[in-house]
């Protein structure tokens, strides 16, 4: 699972991209609000809790939410905000705003069990649902923790939904997305809050930048599954990143 213990202030990063993230998010609320905002009755409580921690977080004043406290929340910092609550000895998935979604729609995670959602995922059942679900329950308002998970797209865009994956083309048409996730108990309810901030740089300009990139990430591909990379769209970047190598 790559966990690490989260330095509590450091919950949130603050960088020079935090406005522009912040404005798109605004935008995509505005503009697509149904795509990226997910609200079951049974989440207001937690995201109450959620949004008063998030305001403190930040040293701002409490003040009243003008929507759902959730959303309110989650235009205070660039991170997406997903709230995990254990209903019939499941976590499910009971409130969240994903405005920078991965290749997959908000609606068809809503409620469901942290089983159901990964249900896609190579490998997850064999090898990570028995732990993470362990992971869940053990976890105390004491032990917060963060990860990193990352991935090749073919598009620039933090709002990604699903879509028809391109061939793999010329390696300036790809880039490289990475997700700092983290995972906090809230104390008054025992919700557990899932953050997501997304990076995406062009992999040209990292590997332009590090040799050593382009080496590790090759292995990466090499030695991953064929169902993985089919899963992913990857099938023949190897190659291409290769033949990339190999010119320069």
């Amino acid at each position: 699972m790559g966990l690490r213990p989260l330095d509590l202030s450091n919950w949130f990063e603050s960088d020079h991209g935090v406005a522009e993230e912040v404005d798109e998010k605004h935008r995509l609320l505005r503009d697509r609000r149904n795509e990226v905002v997910g609200l079951l009755d049974s989440c207001r409580p937690a995201a109450e809790e959620l949004y008063g921690m998030v305001l403190e977080h930040l040293s701002r004043p409490k003040v009243a939410a003008v929507d759902h406290p959730l959303v309110d929340a989650s235009l205070l910092v660039p991170d997406d905000l997903c709230i995990m609550e254990r209903f019939d000895d499941e976590w499910r998935l009971s409130g969240a705003v994903v405005a920078f979604p991965s290749r997959w729609y908000l609606a068809a995670k809503m409620g469901r069990s942290l089983d159901e959602i990964h249900d896609v995922v190579p490998g997850y059942e064999t090898q990570l649902a028995s732990p993470v679900n362990a992971f869940f329950n053990r976890m105390t308002p004491e032990r917060s923790v963060w990860r990193l998970n990352w991935s090749l797209v073919d598009s620039p865009e933090l709002f990604l939904p699903p879509s028809h994956r391109r061939p793999p083309d010329d390696v300036e048409e790809w880039f490289f997305r990475v997700e700092r996730q983290t995972l906090r108990v809230l104390p008054q309810t025992s919700a557990i809050v899932f953050t997501i901030r997304t990076y995406v740089r062009s992999l040209e300009e990292l590997l332009s930048s590090s040799a050593d990139y382009g080496t590790s990430l090759l292995l990466a591909l090499d030695t991953a599954p064929l169902e993985t990379l089919e899963y992913k769209g990857w099938v023949g970047v190897a190659d291409r990143l290769r033949d990339r190598l190999t010119v320069n």
